[in-house]
């Protein structure tokens, strides 16, 4: 009797990687993907499968090599679906990386002297100084900008060799054409990088001397703001019938009524509202904590958000894309955006560039208009500073009208 040396039950590495595709389709189901979307991401991935059946790729080591290949030349889905199909098979590989079913890693970026020292340096701003990862995100471009530009342009390779000319002609080479904001943020994101290479001991001295000045008028206009009909408009634009209105309209409450800035907005936790004691913890700047009454309004429009549309998630933030993948807001950019639309929904023309901070400086007037002084102001608004909160004297009508003086008319003051 001849025996067959193959056992049956034994399970190939392609048996495997096909066996994956279920519960890689039920974790972008339950990412809140369309159906239709899901029908083709599922598609894409068993034809893949097949494909590399068919070419008796037997092994594990899959690799995006494999997908860019099979999308040049095996791929069967239209135009439209290509672009799904990618996504899909490169999500697919992660899963796979994921559950440890393949042993082959992306391919990852050469570790230069840029990155590493780009890493040191955010490990420096953040364990040292304190920063929140909101600020690394402003300090952190100077290091490549200044370290191709000292190559390309000076052929520097040692920032041993660095003296304050060069460093002037790379800050007026970047200043060029740009608004004055930006100038001051280069120059001090510069000297803090400077200062981080002499502690450091890259540098024989401190060249932050060498970094000019900016200046910078103190607070030099008036405050933007929304009349109390621009904002009634505003608040009534989004459409509360769909899952992006209700969302928007909760998040809209919340700046116009608590004035909270964009972060304290994303930053939202679920266990940072108290439905008992009606009350709602605002993760400010600097790890500032600060548990605010939570109005009946913003309470109610939050809690039908929750129970209609957010769903349950992995994630405690509150707000989140209202498409798949359903992933928290990221980034201030994204409360602006909201804003901006529903100014233009509105009919509402303000300007953009601060856009969600209007709510802030309506609030601030408001209270002005009801007799507040600019200490109960730095109160609600959380400022750290209380020369921050002095700009809003420039709307405080009822003082400056106090100490205003008559304009001169023919023959003297009348």
């Amino acid at each position: 009797m001849k025996h067959n040396d193959q056992n049956p039950n034994r399970r190939t590495p392609c048996d495997v990687i096909a066996s994956q595709i279920e519960p890689f389709m039920a974790s972008l189901e339950a990412a809140g993907y369309a159906a239709n979307t899901l029908c083709t991401k599922r598609v894409a991935l068993r034809d893949f499968v097949s494909w590399r059946q068919r070419l008796k790729c037997r092994s594990a080591g899959l690799d995006e090599s494999e997908v860019t290949e099979f999308m040049a030349r095996a791929c069967r889905l239209g135009p439209k679906r290509r672009c799904l199909a990618s996504t899909a098979l490169l999500g697919f590989l992660q899963h796979l990386r994921r559950r440890k079913v393949i042993s082959t890693r992306a391919t990852k970026p050469p570790e230069t002297a840029a990155l590493l020292l780009t890493r040191r340096y955010a490990d420096f701003l953040r364990n040292e100084k304190g920063l929140a990862e909101l600020s690394l995100r402003a300090y952190l471009p100077v290091v490549p900008e200044l370290l191709h530009y000292l190559k390309k342009r000076h052929g520097i390779t040692s920032l041993r060799t660095l003296d304050a000319r060069v460093l002037r002609a790379f800050l007026f080479k970047r200043a060029q054409d740009r608004s004055s904001e930006y100038v001051r943020l280069l120059a001090t994101s510069l000297r803090s990088f400077l200062r981080f290479l002499h502690v450091q001991g890259e540098i024989r001295h401190d060249l932050t001397a060498a970094i000019p000045t900016v200046r910078r008028w103190a607070q030099p206009g008036v405050p933007k703001k929304l009349t109390s009909e621009e904002v009634d408009r505003v608040l009534a634009a989004p459409d509360r019938a769909t899952a992006t209105g209700r969302r928007d309209y909760a998040i809209l409450l919340l700046l116009a009524r608590l004035g909270l800035r964009s972060s304290e907005v994303l930053s939202l936790e679920l266990g940072d509202i108290r439905w008992r004691t009606g009350e709602v913890l605002i993760r400010g700047k600097g790890s500032r904590r600060d548990l605010l009454p939570l109005p009946r309004d913003i309470g109610a429009s939050i809690a039908r958000y929750l129970r209609l549309d957010r769903g349950i998630r992995p994630t405690q933030r509150v707000f989140l894309r209202t498409y798949a993948p359903r992933v928290p807001l990221t980034g201030p950019a994204s409360i602006g955006h909201i804003v901006r639309r529903t100014l233009a929904q509105a009919g509402v023309a303000r300007p953009t560039h601060i856009a969600a901070h209007l709510f802030r400086h309506t609030l601030a007037s408001r209270m002005l208009q009801q007799g507040a002084d600019l200490r109960d102001i730095s109160e609600a608004l959380r400022h750290r500073a209380p020369s921050t909160t002095e700009i809003y004297a420039k709307i405080d009508m009822r003082s400056l009208n106090d100490v205003v003086r008559p304009w001169p008319a023919q023959g003297g003051a009348q």
